[in-house]
């Protein structure tokens, strides 16, 4: 949008697009995602945790950005409906290391497919170029806070 030749606050301001480009996906996702019993943090999980098996608690909920409570309670979801598991940590025994089970890597399986449908739809409009443009910038700017000294605050 354009104020008489100039950027509006709005489409100045990459935090505020980038966080209305995310509300307006995950909307889209979760609606895709129920076909498969899952919610958008639930299917991150499963993600993440098919990435990187044994993770904790906490580091799940630091990567979906939640609170370490909301992450256990959806987690604990999880392991009631057979799709994760959970064991105790070898050198912590205060910490317990979360798995996927058979049953999570195959509702995983069922939903990617699903996902990378819709974020096909959605991103139909962009060049190939565009897209590589735009995976390069996110990735940037989620490293760069792990580069600064100082703790950015969350939205």
């Amino acid at each position: 949008m354009q104020n008489r030749g100039m950027a509006t606050p709005i489409d100045a301001c990459s935090t505020f697009l980038v966080r209305h480009a995310w509300l307006t996906l995950r909307g889209v996702v979760a609606e895709a995602l129920v076909e498969h019993d899952l919610s958008v943090a639930q299917f991150a999980s499963l993600l993440l945790l098919d990435e990187s098996p044994g993770m904790s608690v906490a580091d799940v909920a630091r990567k979906v950005s939640t609170a370490r409570q909301s992450a256990n309670e959806m987690l604990t979801g999880l392991e009631k409906a057979g799709l994760v598991e959970r064991k105790p940590h070898p050198t912590d025994r205060r910490s317990q290391q979360i798995f996927l089970t058979a049953a999570g890597r195959a509702r995983l399986d069922e939903a990617i497919p699903t996902v990378q449908a819709v974020e096909a739809r959605l991103s139909s409009g962009f060049s190939a170029d565009e897209l590589a443009v735009v995976s390069a910038w996110l990735r940037r700017m989620t490293e760069a806070p792990a580069a600064q000294t100082e703790e950015l605050p969350t939205l």
